[in-house]
Parts: structure tokens; C-alpha cells; sequence
């Protein structure tokens, strides 16, 4: 069982307000004339229609329409920054800059010499308003803050926002954010949440394994902004179909965390396997996220993961947008 049940943080997480410190995320910031035409070219969403203070989420894929990794990218005055998560921070940078051939556009990987803290649940708001910060209304959408940068993006699916600012900043910001209400939580009470929410993450639930298309994360894709990278398999796979496996959530009886890998049966016929798995205590079971494919399973199916009964409790995980 987790020790979310007495962590403060997870309950600020739920009911209140909580911060995390996200400095580990990947920070790259894209400079130079043609930033917007290749971050356009590379990723699989609509960067050129974005406007200073917007921003998306979008999968970088590789030829054969392979997650390489996912990025929140912001659109800056004077630059684009790519927020991705800390286990892609060098290969994207390196996969980005092996396509840099003719165009004006630099690569800064500026994670030192920034932080970033997330303040997220329900009370979120309030901690925003007695910062005296601005919050923007829509995702991924973003404003200057005295030389900081507020983003309306978490990690947990809950309520919130995050704050990037000089790295040298942050002793002091965390003493105002815990002074405006937000108290501070663990990576693993923040990663029970995110689960329980539904909220999928790279390198656990999402990896080069995966299509698009079998995350149903589709916010990170755009069907008609012309050509990027993979978007060949991307089309194929939208028009023919040929997708089986899908990523769900799922609840579990028992307390024993399964590992993930752990295969999920219904009868005889394995159908998928877990991805990530944490004990809720909200829900006093455990839930998961994994990848099943949906149109092998019977009507009224009995699932099991590993030795222990299961059941579909999302049929679609919480996107980015």
C-alpha cells in the first residue's frame, strides 16, 4: 500500500492546494527566424497558428509514427519553449537539433539555470490570487509575471498551474507559494494522484512503443495542419484504423501494487498489460493505468491483473488539454 493514506501532501492535492517541484522537467528554448517552422515540421500539433501567450501540447514522433517523446510548448514573445519530461530532455534537444540543416533557429537547454514549481488542486486558484499572480483561463495558455512565466498546465490532472522562473528565485518563491496556502507534496503523492486522475505520463505509460493513436491522447495530434514528421502512419492510421491496443484506466482488488508489465487476462486470453499502478486511498483499491485491447474483450468480460479481479474504470485516460 502506498503512504499516500498519510501524506499531507496528497490530501492537499485532493481538497487544497498543493506544490510540486517540476525543476527536473526539461526546459529548451528555441530562438532564430525559422523556430516556429521546424518545431511546426517536427511536432504533430498546429504550432503556426499559436499566438504569443498560447501554447499546445504535442507528441514528437519519428518516422514510423512512434512516440519520441511529449512536450508542452509555449509560445513566447521572442521564442518557443519546449517543457518536457526530465527522461526526454536530451533526446529530444538531440533529435531536434539532427533536422536543424539550413534554417536560423538555436537550441538552449536552459533546465539549470531555470525552476519550475506546480501548484495544483482544487485551491489552486486561491494560491494564485494571494500570490497576486496572473491565471490564465485556457490550457496550456501563459503570462508574464514579473519576469516569470505563469503556465495554466499540471501534472496530476487536477485544478492548477505552474510557475518557471530564474533558478535563483527559488527559495523565495516557494516561501511566498507556501505562505499564499499550498503545502508541499511528495513526487509519490503526486503520482498516485496523477493515476487516480487518469493522467498518463512519458516513460511509464507512454514510450516509443506507442502510436498516437493507442494513447488516445489525439489533443497532441492535428489532422490538418499538412506535413511533419510521422505524420505519414499517423494519416494511414487515422483513415484504416489498424490500432488494437488502447490506453485505459483500471481498478484493482487487493493492495499489493503489481509491477508494471503485469499482464491483464479475461479468461484464458492475455489483453493487455499494465503500465503504471499505485494504491488510491480515496478509493481504498488500487488503481493503474495499461494498454488492453479493447475489441478482443467479450461483453461483460471478467478481467484480471495478475491473480487479482480487475475492471475497466476509464475507458479514455485525462488529456493534456
Amino acid at each position: 500500500m502506498g503512504s499516500g493514506v498519510s501524506d499531507p501532501g496528497y490530501r492537499a492535492l485532493r481538497q487544497g492546494a498543493a506544490w510540486l517541484d517540476l525543476s527536473a522537467r526539461g526546459r529548451i528554448r528555441a530562438t532564430g527566424e525559422d523556430r516556429v517552422r521546424l518545431l511546426h515540421a517536427m511536432s504533430a500539433n498546429h504550432i503556426e497558428q499559436l499566438q504569443p501567450g498560447q501554447g499546445c501540447y504535442a507528441f514528437f514522433l519519428n518516422a514510423q509514427g512512434r512516440i519520441l517523446a511529449d512536450a508542452v510548448i509555449l509560445v513566447l514573445p521572442e521564442a518557443l519553449l519546449i517543457d518536457t519530461e526530465p527522461e526526454t530532455r536530451q533526446s529530444l534537444r538531440e533529435h531536434l537539433d539532427k533536422h536543424i540543416i539550413a534554417d536560423d533557429v538555436e537550441l538552449e537547454d536552459v533546465t539549470a539555470s531555470t525552476i519550475e514549481i506546480g501548484i495544483e488542486g482544487p485551491r489552486a486558484p486561491s494560491v494564485a490570487e494571494a500570490l497576486g499572480a496572473p491565471l490564465p483561463g485556457s490550457p496550456h495558455a501563459h503570462a508574464n509575471w514579473a519576469g516569470r512565466i505563469v503556465v495554466r498546465f499540471t501534472t496530476t490532472g487536477q485544478d492548477g498551474f505552474s510557475i518557471i522562473a530564474p533558478a535563483e528565485e527559488k527559495e523565495r518563491l516557494v516561501r511566498d507559494i507556501e505562505a499564499a496556502g499550498a503545502a508541499p507534496a511528495s513526487d509519490e503523492a503526486a503520482r498516485i494522484v496523477r493515476i487516480e486522475n487518469a493522467r498518463p505520463r512519458y516513460s511509464e505509460d507512454i514510450t516509443a512503443r506507442y502510436l498516437p493513436h493507442e494513447t488516445q491522447l489525439l489533443e497532441a495530434v492535428h489532422f490538418n495542419k499538412g506535413c511533419y514528421l510521422g505524420q505519414e502512419i499517423v494519416e494511414r492510421v487515422r483513415s484504416r484504423g489498424g490500432v488494437h491496443r488502447f490506453l485505459v484506466q483500471l481498478e484493482i482488488d487487493g493492495q499489493r501494487v503489481p509491477p508494471a508489465g503485469t499482464k491483464v487476462t479475461a479468461g484464458d486470453r492475455e489483453v493487455g498489460e499494465i503500465t503504471s499502478a499505485a494504491f488510491s486511498p480515496d478509493r481504498g483499491r488500487l488503481v493503474a493505468m495499461g494498454y488492453l485491447r479493447l475489441n478482443e474483450l467479450p461483453p461483460e468480460a471478467e478481467l484480471r491483473a495478475g491473480d487479482h479481479p480487475a475492471r475497466i474504470a476509464a475507458r479514455r485516460p485525462l488529456g493534456w488539454g
